[in-house]
């Protein structure tokens, strides 16, 4: 194919190879960036930059990029997925640019380093479209060219050396591989939905189950195998709803805070709140969540010698508004309060009064192990749980006595909670 610089394609592949200056311009003249530029100088001559160039789109037939896309590929090549997308939109590309998988492909296309042939659309001057047809007169921006029907006779012989032609099959499961790609997708492309949410089939779809549900619980029949009661995923997902909660308190001066609870009860490792809260904010996290998930592990030992390890997650919450999340039966979940000894703690809690709230939940008081006894607790019905104010190292029997007090108060008082 010999080289026609008025095509825009191949004269920006021949300026890419000879490491000749891209320029841009617009109506005013030479302009410094490609977003305000109408037109790519290539080798002294100009092209539209929406000009659209002869490299077909992949998976496609009648899609093609446009010179400024091919180009942008060509100058962000080094640039990671993300980074590409974004510089790609700044560059005036919101749409239509070289997907991040062909990328590559044209970018050694444009370098010389692979043949595409394949994928870009001969010139007007090479098409062979049979006499009588419609004559192309927009030069350097062919559009595909009629398929040639050649005679009978020529369909047997083989040449001496002819063009590669793809096999269809091939063909055929590259376009699928094609369609079922997903593009790489920031938190800008995610949220340009063209698609209307709709979710009859799913309602229509469990209408049936609910429908026998209602009609288990008028009757006060047991569930059925084929009734939503028995379903695994449903048992889970009430398991899940069904996990203990510890309440703590929100004052800043309490030892256990939102900030090193997890640490302390998890690694039975006690960090001072002020250090635990100065870490957190040095690695972005300005304020601690308010629902904090902890993994208890335990092992139990059968009569056999059997060892079976146990996983129970704990709910800790330091406000009534975040136990509110759990539901209207919150209150029935929570099997244990920390308080530093301050009754304001109790006014918005169900039971306010510190008696009748030990009665029905597992006091724990927390304080250092060097502070003189709190005589307002005396009538609590509380557990002491002493932290060492400098050895860290009886931090884990310190943890290992708190979860076994608490561990049997749940099996006393609310066994179903440890089955979770």
């Amino acid at each position: 194919m010999s080289l026609d610089t008025t095509d825009p394609l191949l004269a920006l592949r021949q300026a890419i190879k000879s490491h000749s200056k891209v320029t841009y311009a617009n109506d005013s003249g030479p302009c410094s960036s490609l977003p305000e530029a109408t037109e790519l100088v290539i080798d002294g001559k100009s092209y539209p930059k929406t000009t659209r160039t002869r490299y077909r789109k992949a998976g496609s037939t009648s899609d093609f990029y446009t010179l400024d896309a091919v180009y942008v590929a060509w100058l962000l090549r080094q640039a990671n997925g993300a980074e590409y997308m974004k510089n790609a939109r700044e560059h005036g590309l919101a749409v239509g640019f070289v997907s991040v998988t062909e990328r590559k492909h044209v970018v050694d296309w444009l370098e010389g380093k692979a043949s595409d042939d394949d994928r870009i659309a001969p010139l007007a001057t090479e098409s062979t479209t049979p006499p009588g047809s419609p004559s192309r007169t927009t030069t350097g921006q062919a559009l595909p060219p009629t398929p040639r029907s050649r005679p009978a006779e020529t369909t047997t012989a083989t040449p001496a050396k002819r063009r590669y032609v793809t096999d269809t099959h091939d063909l055929e499961v590259v376009k699928r591989i094609k369609q079922n790609e997903a593009e790489l997708q920031d938190r800008n492309t995610v949220l340009r939905g063209i698609k209307p949410n709709n979710f009859t089939a799913v309602r229509t779809a469990f209408s049936e189950r609910l429908k026998k549900l209602k009609e288990t619980g008028r009757s006060g029949a047991a569930p059925t195998s084929t009734t939503p009661a028995t379903d695994p995923k449903l048992l889970a997902r009430k398991a899940r709803h069904n996990q203990p909660i510890i309440m703590i308190s929100s004052s800043p001066t309490a030892l256990i805070t939102m900030h090193n609870v997890k640490k302390f009860l998890e690694d039975s490792v006690f960090e001072p709140s002020q250090d635990a809260r100065a870490r957190a904010a040095a690695e972005g996290s300005v304020r601690p969540e308010d629902l904090i998930p902890i993994y208890r592990k335990r092992t139990f030992i059968d009569s056999s010698g059997k060892e079976t390890l146990i996983k129970t997650t704990y709910f800790v919450v330091d406000s009534v508004e975040a136990l509110s999340k759990f539901g209207p039966d919150a209150w029935d979940r929570v099997v244990c309060v920390m308080t530093t000894g301050q009754a304001w703690q109790f006014r918005p809690y169900k039971w306010n009064e510190p008696r009748q709230l030990f009665h029905n939940v597992k006091g724990i008081y927390v304080s250092w192990s060097n502070d003189p006894p709190n005589a307002k607790i005396k009538d609590w019905n509380v557990t002491e749980l002493k932290i060492d104010p400098h050895r860290r190292h009886v931090d884990k029997s310190t943890v290992a006595n708190f979860w076994k007090i608490l561990e049997t108060w749940i099996q006393t008082h609310k066994p179903s909670l440890m089955k979770s």
